[in-house]
């Protein structure tokens, strides 16, 4: 019987200094924090991180940030974060900002195995001068480029140790799109059950998108919003 559970520091030994690291989240919920506070302790530095958001100062992938561990940032919007704003500002990170749909979408092209998406988006402002432009039935597009990540770090209320997964209301958000899009999954989970005893028709995630699953032993506040698991 598969069984992808693995303790913390195993599952996150594939990290590596350099890498392009996914993580699930809008604002707390979805995001793994847990993950993200062994990711700070284990060293890693010179990371690409691509989220949505930056989290709040003190939280999050912002502990990453503030210790100096990430060399770039692909969000749709750093606004609630100071700290990542001062960041930027003085160029101690390289941040690119997307519309959130965007974002999504070329995460999406990413799992896919799409090389990019065509979308008339900006196509009159200023992003037309650094993107490739594109003529499509006499319109012209700008094509952004998939994304992909060699890890991706999500949050899941449950799982079975086949690794399929049930979120917990908007905590689902980016996750299963960046699961599809990075070459190794790893999900932090409140509830492990036996394979087989998730309703088939009940689970967002298939467990052929993730490699590790490991089991929180408690919730931290950084956790407040988030729901109970479900089964």
């Amino acid at each position: 019987m598969i069984d992808k559970t693995l303790p913390i520091e195993e599952a996150l030994a594939a990290v590596r200094d350099g890498h392009t690291v996914m993580v699930g989240g809008f604002g707390a919920p979805g995001t793994p924090f847990l993950l993200l506070d062994h990711l700070l302790q284990q060293g890693v530095r010179d990371l690409t991180l691509v989220k949505n958001d930056a989290n709040e100062p003190g939280m999050g992938i912002s502990r990453l940030l503030e210790a100096g561990r990430v060399r770039a940032l692909i969000a749709s919007h750093i606004g609630l974060n100071a700290t990542a704003v001062t960041m930027m500002n003085r160029r101690e990170i390289e941040v690119q900002l997307y519309p959130q749909g965007i974002l999504a979408e070329k995460i999406r092209a990413g799992g896919a195995g799409l090389l990019g998406i065509l979308t008339d988006i900006g196509i009159d402002t200023i992003l037309r001068e650094s993107r490739q432009l594109i003529s499509v039935g006499g319109r012209e597009a700008i094509l952004e480029p998939a994304l992909r990540a060699d890890i991706a770090l999500i949050h899941a209320a449950t799982a079975d140790r086949a690794g399929n997964l049930v979120f917990a209301r908007s905590a689902r958000n980016f996750c299963p799109l960046m699961a599809m899009a990075a070459d190794r999954v790893i999900v932090e989970v409140e509830a492990v059950v036996p394979t087989g005893s998730l309703d088939p028709d009940g689970v967002h995630l298939p467990g052929a998108f993730v490699d590790h699953v490991v089991v929180l032993d408690q919730l931290t506040p950084d956790y407040g919003v988030l729901p109970q698991h479900v089964l």
